[in-house]
């Protein structure tokens, strides 16, 4: 009797609404998919401390950033494509659980090439919640006949812009509480979190996962990771003496396409998306957007502690603006998906504030930093919406995981051009004149964001609500 009560209450309890969002999937969702920005951002306040801690100049703690987002850039569209053909529970599980295994691995590095390790780990264990998010989302929809994603979405959205702006003051708080090392470790109870709500609510996967395995395109994987790997080992040290390398990413492209062509169930259906071209023009805009983005971020905030003085404390606190007004932005626009809209003023804000990077100075008042910080945080809360929202219309159903994945790989490659960029204009020290030089660079990439916008008539008609009438 009470076995059977339990049962029912276990039954009762799994049975979401039929024409209502699964409110259960939304915890797991929203912190799994801030894992991968919360360790993006603390690391930025870290980094000046790291290199004091193992005599590392800033050219070579700039890999702890690059390494993450390789690692991410390859492991979100091969993990999204897993998750497309298998479901998000097992998945979702395995990636999060990567990431607690990593945050110990860090928090007790020996030098700096093993914390680059555990860097790179936890690249690969960040990859599968964002993917899996949006896999929900879309199976959400379809089960409840609601073609209105635009709350999920603004709530996947602001989570992670608010969290990747709140990590340099969290980040700052924890190593003034327990050393950079104290960054690492946050991650245990976020992945052991994730483990229990996951395990929970995540529904299991659908019936065939066997014959789909057969499917996989493990050659297509594997030549689609060698060239992003030469790609990016060449993008973030270009030197004539590594000319090997982007004849090694021409190769595995060249390879990569054949195969993708040729293959029945191809891990990128290049066909599909080479004929969508509004997407590959969404991807072009993320990458733009947050090369500009993490410029900023990881540029400006050692400046702030190299060439304005402030400790890594007061310089998270000085970017703490930025949150507040990215998530009032967010939260404000969010309901109405305009991603032109969007798209627009945010690229003009971006390059308004690059514009006036160039004035800054180690006498800049203290009162205008956290100023420009709240400024810069319009586009986070506009362009992230925007370039999500229009993903989620202009990608194929089947594969709306997999096209997401690809969405954070751009995102990723911004953030590992701003890397490189920053340890190039900072080869040795954070100063002006290279916060001055990394300020030309993002607002080069924010007017070419803005250029391509402008034109750009086909997102105003992305959602229902918006086509015009026949």
């Amino acid at each position: 009797m009470i076995r059977r009560r339990a049962e029912r209450r276990r039954t009762t309890r799994a049975a979401p609404s039929p024409t209502e969002f699964d409110r259960r999937l939304i915890a797991p969702m929203l912190i799994g998919s801030v894992l991968n920005p919360i360790n993006s951002s603390m690391i930025a306040v870290a980094l000046v401390p790291i290199g004091v801690a193992f005599g590392a100049p800033p050219a070579e703690t700039a890999w702890l950033v690059s390494a993450l987002y390789l690692a991410t850039a390859v492991g979100q569209p091969v993990v999204g494509r897993l998750v497309d053909m298998f479901g998000p529970r097992t998945l979702y599980l395995i990636g999060t659980g990567l990431v607690g295994v990593a945050g110990l691995l860090g928090a007790l590095a020996p030098s700096l090439g093993a914390l680059i390790g555990a860097r790179v780990l936890l690249g690969f264990g960040t990859s599968a919640a964002y993917p899996a998010a949006m896999q929900l989302i879309r199976r959400e929809n379809e089960r409840t006949g609601e073609d209105s994603p635009a709350g999920v979405l603004t709530a996947l959205a602001v989570a992670n812009q608010t969290v990747a702006v709140i990590g340099p003051a969290l980040g700052g708080l924890l190593i003034g509480v327990g050393g950079w090392r104290a960054v690492f470790t946050v991650n245990v109870p976020l992945s052991a979190a994730c483990l229990v709500l996951g395990a929970l609510w995540l529904p299991r996967a659908r019936p065939g996962s066997a014959d789909r395995a057969r499917g996989v395109d493990l050659p297509g994987m594997a030549l689609f990771t060698a060239l992003l790997v030469a790609l990016m080992l060449f993008l973030m040290a270009p030197r004539y003496d590594r000319w090997y390398l982007p004849v090694l990413a021409a190769l595995a492209a060249a390879g990569f396409t054949a195969r993708e062509l040729r293959v029945r169930e191809p891990f990128v259906d290049l066909r599909v998306l080479g004929g969508n071209v509004p997407l590959l023009v969404t991807y072009l805009r993320q990458l733009l957007a947050y090369t500009t983005a993490y410029a900023f971020l990881y540029g400006f905030t050692q400046w702030l502690e190299q060439g304005r003085g402030l400790s890594p404390g007061t310089a998270g606190l000085v970017l703490l603006p930025l949150s507040a007004s990215a998530l009032a932005v967010s939260a404000l626009t969010g309901r109405r998906e305009a991603p032109r809209g969007k798209l627009l003023v945010g690229s003009a804000v971006q390059v308004a504030v690059c514009a006036g990077l160039l004035l800054a100075g180690a006498g800049t008042p203290l009162w205008v930093l956290p100023a420009a910080s709240a400024v810069m945080g319009v586009p986070q809360g506009l362009i992230g919406l925007a370039t999500q929202n229009a993903l989620y219309r202009q990608a194929e159903p089947a594969r709306i995981a997999s096209a997401a994945g690809l969405l954070r790989t751009f995102s990723y490659l911004g953030a590992l051009g701003a890397s490189a960029a920053t340890a190039a204009f900072f080869p040795h020290r954070a100063d002006t004149p290279g916060l001055h030089e990394l300020a030309l660079f993002m607002l080069a990439g924010s007017a070419l964001l803005l250029a391509i916008t402008l034109p750009d008539r086909s997102l105003s008609t992305l959602t229902p609500q918006e086509r015009p009438e026949p």
